[in-house]
């Protein structure tokens, strides 16, 4: 691996280990020409994926977008960065086994939003108005409005 920092193109491996779940290797490496220190992290990948965008376009499927926009549901909210990592895993397990090479971006949507339901509901609702494209506050006031009807209080 390359160093990310000088270049260099022989890097070392100086640890290694399993994530807490399991579901990736962190490897902390080293690089001999500029003495930089790095983490980096090895996930199983079952097959390539790709999303099928509302508009018809095909996009590589990419695991750090949706931890990217959990991230960003969840900021300030109590939710350690290590639970995120495993919901995000999970979503991809799960979208992975559904036998699906092409995976409409609606779908995902849709799994994010129901991750972030049993999680929390203030990121629910601010990952809901962007996916949603809410518009006004009345566009706020009815989403919430359905929550409170399906018992999501």
């Amino acid at each position: 691996m390359r160093c990310p920092f000088c270049g260099h193109g022989d890097t070392q491996v100086k640890d290694s280990r399993p994530t807490e779940d399991n579901t990736a290797i962190r490897r902390r490496r080293f690089c001999p020409n500029c003495g930089a220190r790095w983490t980096t992290f090895e996930r199983v990948q079952l097959r390539e994926l790709t999303v099928l965008k509302s508009n018809g376009q095909r996009s590589p499927f990419d695991r750090d977008k949706i931890l990217r926009s959990m991230s960003i549901a969840l900021r300030k909210r109590p939710v350690e960065p290590e639970r995120i990592d495993q919901i995000v895993n999970s979503i991809v397990r799960r979208l992975e086994s559904m036998g699906e090479i092409e995976i409409p971006s609606k779908v995902i949507g849709e799994i994010v939003m129901d991750a972030l339901k049993e999680i929390d509901k203030v990121a629910y609702v601010r990952f809901a108005s962007v996916y949603k494209n809410f518009r006004e506050a009345k566009d706020f006031e009815e989403f919430i409005d359905g929550m409170s009807g399906a018992g999501l209080e």
